[in-house]
């Protein structure tokens, strides 16, 4: 994968080379990920530092944070664990601070991301980039069901598709 960078380069200069192309909608439904996303799976984290909260059930990685769970990655400076009652597993993640969600052979970035382990929902928002293959999305919140492995984008959508090519 191309670092954030790069990607954010290619993508701005893939806009600028395809304008005539770029459609506009209020919403577009997406998959997500190469497969359904198992929410039971163990969810891994390493950062720099960890600070938790007994009397509220949380716990704050900071520093180049990078959650794992299957197949699915995410990495953003900050993150907010909180925990179920009893502490007896996880019930969401908050990554902020710039977040990117890799899934199989797909890429999602924004400036926030909630992630709800109980549903298997996470919420992206803040002008996000939603990249599969040679197609582009961008909006300002995106919608991921890790369950059905699909994505919604909605907030001013632009989509960039790239045509097969004619054999």
């Amino acid at each position: 994968m191309m670092p954030v960078p790069r990607l954010m380069m290619f993508v701005t200069g893939l806009f600028l080379v395809c304008l005539p192309i770029v459609s506009m909608a209020q919403g577009a439904q997406v998959a997500f990920g190469s497969s359904q996303q198992d929410r039971n799976l163990p969810v891994e984290v390493t950062a720099d530092n960890l600070n938790v909260n007994q009397n509220d059930g949380t716990a704050t990685f900071t520093g180049n944070v990078v959650i794992g769970q299957g197949e699915m990655r995410l990495t953003a400076p900050r993150v907010l664990v909180v925990y179920l009652a009893g502490q007896t597993g996880i019930e969401s993640l908050e990554a902020t601070g710039g977040v990117t969600l890799v899934s199989g052979p797909d890429a999602a970035e924004g400036e926030r991301a909630d992630y709800n382990i109980t549903t298997g929902i996470i919420e992206m928002h803040g002008d996000v980039l939603l990249v599969q293959g040679d197609n582009a999305i961008t909006g300002e919140t995106l919608f991921v069901d890790t369950n059905a492995g699909t994505a919604r984008v909605s907030g001013r959508v632009k989509t960039v598709l790239q045509p097969q090519a004619r054999q």
